[in-house]
């Protein structure tokens, strides 16, 4: 199981109310009044349940905005999503809302001339009554953007305004009604009128208004399709098993319905491919037949429509997580970059693909870009503690799993990761007792076969290491080897690390990365392991 902290890459600054961890689950709070009558800020809420051990996928518990600001001073340049309001109180059209929100911001996003943040941090403020100054402060943005969206028989009303953080001031509002049969025509007017407002505050642009392409149109108008789509894409942002089956089907029917909707293939490819690697064994029918879908689904999206991000991103997760190809999946993510700059999900995904290739300082700058992009998406800094604890950084590898624990603080791996920095500091009884202290029972047991070893604690780390074993051997391979690397065991390390790699556990692409192998590196059998995986050159003689 790698040892990293993961979450979908969908686009940034949506205003979808479901959440971009693992998890995610939300229910309507009215906040405060605004320009746009009944508007609605948006945070998810997510739920736990148990993960499988092939990768280290987490539940999020619910967010809460952070003490202090983690946003710089407010940016001209930094324009936030508020979520799109369902304002037909209807809990049925809401799928309707989230999606009509993805689609809006996604365009947008593609302005590689406006920085965008993302849609983690624009959840944080659901159901609060923060000010507009509050928020753009907290997150350092000088313009929000709000709207709600009624959805009746074949109509649709949507009210959007965009307003000052700093006094609240409208710059400028609103409110298209139409025929559902034009929805594609009408948000592509929607987003092209927002970004000439953006362009015209924040840059001077005062050209014609843009008429931007929504990636999500059907190839065929089908509203039908459409509609599929966005039902799809509610239930895969809540991240469970059975979630994603119904994701799946929903893809499916978009697609029956419209054999050329790239969209709908890629963003199926990504429901299967995460199905089969994060919460089914890809050894069982349903893993094989999930991986096949994946596959030749993400081949269809990139042969319709081979500039259309997220085509490019569904198959750099395969290349990664399923053919370990990371050249090629590096070359997928930076193309889907391109094509979305600001999408925060995918620069992070780049970043732990950079990490695992042993690349630690790009994957810290990339880290770093990735939390610019989204302040309080908890998977960035959990992320950029990894790869600067592999730099030795510790002092900021903690600062940054405590930011995480600031706001989810029950989420996992979080003691466990300090754990692991008080054992490298020479501090092991405090490391027994945040050990103690981590939320997710395999990781609890993980953090503690390590820290009673160092702490001399031979008996409580042997019956930890034994549960591990006994319980976990042919998901957790991996992490049996870096305890063993701690307890300078090479023989038995090198036997786990070659079991992790017959049963498919990605946990080997910690290798080059986790603290306790590394001690090994200049090993033979380091490298020549390093570069059976593929996470170091054939060429190379050092990590």
């Amino acid at each position: 199981m790698p040892d990293t902290f993961s979450s979908p890459s969908t686009w940034p600054m949506t205003w979808s109310i479901r959440g971009n961890g693992p998890r995610g689950c939300a229910t309507w709070v009215s906040a405060r009044s605004s320009t746009v009558s009944g508007s609605i800020w948006s945070i998810f809420t997510p739920s736990r349940l148990a993960m499988p051990r092939c990768r280290r996928n987490f539940s999020r518990p619910r967010q809460r905005p952070p003490r202090k600001s983690r946003g710089a001073a407010v940016s001209d340049g930094s324009p936030l999503s508020l979520p799109l309001v369902n304002s037909t109180g209807d809990p049925a059209n809401e799928y309707f809302s989230d999606g009509m929100s993805e689609e809006f911001i996604s365009t947008l996003s593609r302005l590689q001339e406006l920085k965008v943040v993302g849609r983690t941090s624009s959840f944080q403020f659901k159901g609060k009554t923060d000010d507009s100054k509050t928020i753009g402060e907290t997150l350092g943005v000088y313009y929000l953007l709000e709207g709600s969206v009624r959805k009746s028989a074949d109509r649709v009303r949507i009210a959007v305004a965009l307003i000052k953080s700093g006094d609240g001031a409208n710059v400028w509002s609103e409110t298209y009604d139409r025929e559902l049969k034009d929805i594609f025509a009408v948000q592509s007017e929607i987003a092209g009128a927002v970004a000439k407002q953006l362009k015209v505050a924040l840059l001077g642009n005062n050209g014609q208004t843009a008429q931007l392409a929504t990636v999500a149109t059907p190839s065929n108008q089908n509203v039908e399709a459409y509609n599929a789509l966005l039902q799809g894409n509610f239930y895969s942002n809540r991240r469970t098993a059975e979630d994603f089956r119904k994701a799946i089907g929903y893809y499916e029917e978009a697609i029956r319905l419209d054999p050329r909707y790239a969209l709908a293939y890629a963003k199926l490819s990504y429901s299967a491919e995460i199905l089969a690697t994060n919460y089914v064994s890809i050894a069982t029918k349903e893993g094989q037949e999930a991986i096949a879908k994946a596959r030749a689904s993400a081949k269809s999206a990139l042969d319709l429509d081979p500039n259309l991000a997220d085509a490019h991103s569904a198959q750099g997760k395969i290349l990664e997580n399923i053919d370990f190809n990371f050249a090629k999946a590096e070359a997928e993510y930076r193309r889907a970059l391109e094509l979305a700059p600001q999408n925060s999900a995918v620069t992070g995904d780049l970043a732990h693909l950079i990490s695992d290739l042993g690349r630690q300082d790009e994957a810290v700058a990339l880290g770093q870009r990735a939390i610019a992009l989204d302040p309080l998406r908890t998977a960035s800094h959990g992320n950029l503690a990894l790869y600067l604890t592999a730099l030795g950084r510790n002092d900021e590898a903690e600062a940054a799993l405590r930011n995480v624990i600031e706001l989810q603080p029950q989420s996992a791996t979080n003691y466990m990761g300090l754990a692991v920095i008080k054992i490298l500091r020479g501090n092991p009884g405090a490391a027994v007792e945040l050990a103690k202290q981590e939320t997710d029972p395999f990781w609890r047991t993980y953090a503690l076969a390590l820290a009673h070893f160092a702490n001399g604690e031979r008996a409580e780390a042997d019956a930890a290491l034994k549960k591990l074993i006994d319980e976990d051997a042919d998901d957790a391979g991996s992490q049996i080897a870096e305890v063993y690397a701690l307890r300078k065991e090479p023989e038995k390390m090198f036997e786990w690390l070659e079991h992790a790699w017959t049963t498919h556990d990605s946990g080997v692409l910690e290798l080059r990365r986790n603290p306790f192998l590394l001690a090994y590196k200049d090993d033979p059998r380091f490298i020549a392991f390093a570069q059976k995986i593929g996470v170091m050159p054939k060429t190379a003689v050092k990590p």
